[in-house]
């Protein structure tokens, strides 16, 4: 794999000698594993003319779970815990006679700029901006495999929750029994805290698990994701316990799971960000369920949840292939609960089947 690596260094590195920077430094924490292969939470990534230097507080060798840096690379760990990977990788290319640096402003307090600026006062310091995480969008085939791993475990561990007694259990319960199946199945841990939401609570986006218990006649949403080898997964359902639909219950999910269909098969490479959300959009609209949409009806996902592309309908771009996102649109009724619905999907062309779903567990509204 240190090739793979090797190769998305020099893709960033020529992007910043077209930009007028001799060398770059990564310090956002997924852009620093993208490029180094792996490498402890704070660590920097000196991206430079001659050498790449992976910078770190910490042991980079001392958590398997965060992966270990490629082989290519150059490590140096501080000698002190208490010093700035950041930091001291613009003091190494003030060393080196950088003239241009370029970073990642978005990724550092105005404190740490300042600092960058003190040790290396005659660097230029130009900014990346998010020239990484735009080169991280597109996927190759082990990081897509890693995203479908980890789907399949989501998958498994709802498919397990799904057939327990649920009536009487508390969110906060479900949701850490979801979390305990996605550690025995495989995954390092969660990808993001796990949403479980019923009856008035259903439906709410992000909603943290209560201690409100499951009853007969509820509306049940779970969203979760798993994170194998950093890579993460999103999945929601929406279901009704114990009792067959109300007719209301049943014309909420039909219209949320039509919204997402819309969503799921505009995906295409061309097609605009604003479209995909605009396809979601529309169905619930003429639901009359306009004021009760959030800002976006997906994003892409990867080594974070809610990474670049987002589906908003201000979202500039087009979608390429092998580019992973969720379709996730969701209504909530306030005092009566709602319903979300989301899967994880890699776009593809036409000619490859269409958008290849990720998250296979069933959509069918299911009275548990």
């Amino acid at each position: 794999m240190s090739e793979v690596y090797a190769a998305r260094r020099t893709r960033l590195r020529e992007r910043c000698e077209a930009a007028g920077s001799e060398a770059a430094l990564v310090s956002g924490d997924a852009n620093v594993r993208y490029l180094a292969g792996g490498a402890p939470s704070g660590a920097a990534l000196l991206v430079g003319p001659d050498q790449d230097v992976l910078l770190c507080a910490d042991d980079p060798y001392a958590d398997a779970s965060a992966g270990r840096p490629a082989e290519d690379l150059r490590v140096v760990v501080l000698p002190t815990p208490e010093g700035d990977p950041a930091v001291a990788g613009a003091e190494r290319a003030a060393a080196a006679k950088v003239g241009s640096l370029a970073v990642e402003e978005h990724h550092l307090t105005v404190a740490r700029h300042r600092a960058l600026r003190s040790v290396a006062p005659g660097l230029r310091l130009a900014d990346l901006g998010t020239a990484v995480e735009q080169q991280r969008m597109v996927k190759d085939d082990e990081e897509i495999s890693s995203l479908r791993i980890a789907a399949e475990i989501a998958d498994h561990a709802l498919g397990e929750l799904l057939e327990s007694i649920l009536v009487g259990r508390t969110e906060r319960h479900l949701a850490l029994e979801l979390e305990r199946r996605l550690i025995d199945h495989g995954a390092r841990g969660p990808a993001f805290p796990t949403s479980v939401g019923s009856g008035p609570n259903s439906g709410l986006a992000g909603h943290p698990p209560s201690d409100r218990r499951v009853e007969e006649g509820d509306f049940l949403s779970v969203c979760l994701g798993a994170d194998y080898r950093g890579y993460r997964s999103e999945v929601a359902r929406t279901f009704v316990i114990g009792t067959s639909p109300a007719d209301w219950q049943i014309e909420l999910y039909e219209q949320v799971f039509a919204a997402q269909r819309a969503g799921r098969e505009a995906l295409a490479p061309g097609a605009a960000y604003r479209e995909v959300d605009r396809a979601a959009r529309l169905v619930l609209e003429g639901a009359g369920h306009g004021e009760r949409l959030g800002p976006r009806i997906g994003h892409g996902v990867g080594l974070e949840i809610g990474e670049d592309p987002r589906l908003a309908p201000s979202a500039m771009g087009k979608l390429d292939a092998c580019v992973p996102v969720t379709v996730d649109p969701g209504v909530h009724l306030p005092g009566r609960g709602g319903v979300r619905i989301d899967d994880t999907l890699v776009v593809r062309p036409e000619a490859d089947g269409g958008p290849e779903l990720l998250t296979i567990t069933t959509k069918e509204l299911l009275a548990l």
